[in-house]
């Protein structure tokens, strides 16, 4: 008897590369013209065969088998990387690994974020109207709110989890976050463990449905389970299993998962809803085995070779199941399906415009009866430069887990490639290039490069062409931009943007700016428009001038608001921007690190000062040393950094002493960053490369007349790594 592998290997190679189609059903949630609620929920690590839909055998998972049952299971769907970050970044944006706004896990440094540029597909969905959440790990820094990384700024109303991707990593926290607040567990700290988060996460996404039944909503659910370390309150029926601990604890996480997702249909199901709602269930990557997991014995990765961090099928097929009663109906369809799909995909379900430069591809039509079919793609690209390391991974790459790797994927043909090291940028016959005909080899175990040369080739420069250093987008929905600072009394401009980035024109565009109470705001440039064709847009300034009195120091909030008619139906979107109100200019001779600042941005927790410890909070007191000299007064931050003082043109000069300090020395030398300093827009000076071995440098600024003052860090050698950086006695002279 053929083992269970071999019968999953020899299935997927007889399936070939042609869908079976979706059993016709009346599609009780989407003829009646109202738009599908939509679920997405999101496992952390867990593999394609890590569930009884895909071959499981000592995992029990009935809810989403269940699910799998009755709607449709892809047999061929793909993270956009191997890890989560970037794989996140892409399904949330549509954009595959060389164009994604991050590409990477963090390499101990800050963690890759998402912009203002970057339009996910909860903002997408709630032009339309669709109440948005997301609900669990967020994955992106930096660990604050109002931010343009935030999930709040990226399209969700409601946000309940952990923003960053290391703070995910613990399932009995100290806090979480809602919103903009920052929420204690109490009955967790100091080691406790008394609140175990997925229960929370149920429970908001619970709370979260039910208050929002009457109205087209998108949950992104994305529970950080089953990701290392096992950690579970009990490991229930896995607990006389002769496994390890952490086997037990793995196992317990997968049905966890699976009875969320089972809660999650009793809700819809209580509220009479659940023909009216889209769930998709899949996972940011393939199995982990960190933290004593062995996959192996869970054959957690079926049929495919590889595991997180691999670019073979193990570490990037992924289970993916769509269930939406009496629309979807019961089918298998191995149509290669990315996540990066998901974006163009809701978009076209609710009858939303959406970017027209996504890599993604809409798969509606097999979500939907009727006999269109979803569009397929030329080819697939995925990029891994990762710092992580486990023995099975390492193995599976032959040693190369922590070199830059490529792969591609295009009909039959799947490409893996690898670097000498971490540099891209090597010529071609450098690296090692491996080919499979995944048809005839779905695992992976033959390299065909050399009898096709030419196949080969034509990889290869697909490979090139996918990559761009930077993917510069256009314009999607409304963009506000006003100066950081204003003054009481004096008035300043702020200019809005309406861009129509998608694929068919707009009508009746329309802008309009919402300014603190008080505050006198008029248009000073801008014509209204009949149409917005794609690709142009419609510009509007207004000038603002605050009060002169009773006006405190502090943050204000602009916000531009844009709505056109997309079709038959309105699309609204905004844009807020933050302005701040000064603290009094200095009166007299100071350090900076003794004065507020208007606004800081660190790119690894706070701004510290007087410390030189980059994990510490600001305030804890550690002095700043260079070579051993010590400095009493400073500011530590790490790259990129930028921290702005309001001098008011009071000041005439700055001295400080930056670069790299003994603290960050001592835990590596391969820090290198600059360092600037600006007034008023104007770049006054630049350090030039600053390292450990090359010590700090001197800074003597004429500032006379600045208003503000900025003064900057950034990288300087393409690695964020021990990029910790001191401003030491930095200090205004006011005459």
């Amino acid at each position: 008897m053929p083992s269970r592998r071999q019968f999953l290997a020899g299935s997927a190679a007889a399936l070939g590369m042609a869908a079976l189609s979706a059993t016709p059903a009346a599609a009780a949630g989407h003829t009646d013209g109202r738009r599908p609620n939509i679920v997405v929920l999101l496992a952390d690590d867990l593999g394609y065969g890590d569930l009884g839909a895909y071959g499981q055998q000592l995992i029990h998972t009935p809810r989403l088998d269940q699910l799998a049952v009755e709607g449709t299971r892809f047999t061929q769907a793909y993270s956009a990387a191997a890890v989560c970050a970037p794989s996140r970044a892409s399904l949330l944006t549509g954009l595959h690994g060389g164009h994604a706004p991050v590409r990477e896990n963090p390499f101990g440094g800050p963690q890759g974020s998402l912009g203002d540029d970057d339009t996910t597909f909860a903002e997408v969905l709630r032009a339309r109207g669709y109440r948005t959440a997301c609900i669990g790990k967020w994955g992106f820094g930096p660990e604050e709110a109002d931010q343009p990384s935030h999930p709040n700024r990226r399209g969700f109303e409601e946000f309940y989890g952990y923003i960053t991707h290391g703070h995910a990593h613990e399932y009995f926290p100290d806090y979480l976050w809602h919103n903009g607040e920052r929420v204690e567990l109490p009955e967790n700290a100091g080691g406790n463990k008394g609140t175990y988060v997925t229960d929370l996460i149920e429970r908001r996404a619970d709370a979260f449905i039910t208050e929002h039944a009457d109205e087209p909503f998108l949950l992104y659910l994305t529970p950080n389970l089953p990701h290392a370390p096992s950690d579970i309150p009990d490991t229930g029926e896995y607990a006389d299993r002769p496994w390890g601990a952490s086997d037990k604890g793995h196992a317990t996480q997968v049905t966890r998962l699976d009875s969320l997702a089972g809660s999650v249909v009793d809700t819809l199901r209580r509220l009479g809803i659940e023909r009216h709602t889209l769930v998709l269930v899949t996972s940011d990557n393939g199995p982990h085995e960190e933290g004593g997991v062995n996959p192996d014995l869970f054959d957690a990765n079926g049929p495919l070779k590889g595991y997180k961090r691999n670019l073979y099928e193990g570490g990037i097929r992924v289970p993916l199941i769509a269930w939406w009663p009496g629309t979807v109906g019961p089918a298998v369809t191995d149509r290669v399906t990315p996540l990066i799909d998901v974006l163009p995909t809701l978009a076209e379900l609710a009858d939303a415009p959406a970017p027209r430069d996504v890599d993604g591809l809409s798969a509606a039509a097999l979500l939907t009866p009727g006999p269109g079919a979803a569009p397929l793609h030329d080819h697939l690209y995925w990029y891994r430069n990762d710092p992580g390391s486990t023995s099975r991974a390492k193995a599976v790459d032959k040693g190369r887990i922590n070199v830059l790797a490529e792969a591609v994927r295009r009909d039959r043909w799947k490409a893996v490639r690898f670097a000498p090291a971490r540099d891209r940028g090597v010529p071609d016959e450098q690296w090692q290039f491996e080919l499979y005909d995944l048809e005839a080899d779905p695992g992976e175990t033959t390299d065909v490069h050399a009898g096709n040369p030419e196949v080969s080739a034509e990889l290869t420069a697909l490979l090139r062409a996918s990559w761009a250093d930077a993917y510069h987008r256009e314009g999607f929905g409304v963009r506000l931009t006003a100066p950081e600072l204003v003054l009481p009394g004096e008035a300043f401009t702020a200019t809005a943007v309406f861009t129509n980035a998608s694929a068919r024109a707009w009508t009746r565009p329309r802008l309009r700016l919402t300014v603190p109470d008080g505050w006198r705001v008029e248009p000073v440039s801008g014509r209204p428009a009949d149409d917005l064709a794609p690709g142009s847009a419609l510009e509007t300034t207004w000038a603002i001038t605050p009060p002169v009195e009773g006006i405190p120091a502090g943050t204000w909030s602009l916000r531009a608001e844009a709505t056109a008619r997309h079709g038959r139906h309105q699309v609204r979107y905004e844009s807020r921007r933050a302005i701040a109100t000064p603290p009094p200019a200095p009166t007299t001779d100071t350090y900076l690190s003794d004065i507020p600042w208007v606004a800081a941005t660190n790119g690894w927790g706070p701004v510290e000062r007087d410390t030189s410890n980059g994990k510490k909070p600001a305030g804890d007191g550690t002095p700043i040393s260079f070579g051993g000299v010590t400095y009493t007064k400073g500011l530590g931050v790490h790259a990129h950094s930028e921290i702005v003082y309001h001098l008011g043109g009071n000041a005439s000069r700055l001295t400080s002493v930056v670069g790299i300090d003994d603290f960050s020395a001592r835990q590596s030398a391969a820090g290198g960053t600059s360092a600037e300093v600006w007034g008023d827009g104007v770049r006054l000076y630049e350090s030039g490369l600053l390292t450990a071995a090359g010590g700090p440098r001197p800074v003597d600024v004429d500032v006379t007349g600045v208003r503000l003052l900025r003064l900057v860090v950034r990288n300087a050698n393409d690695s964020t790594s021990f990029d910790h950086t001191s401003w030491a006695a930095a200090h205004v002279r006011v005459d």
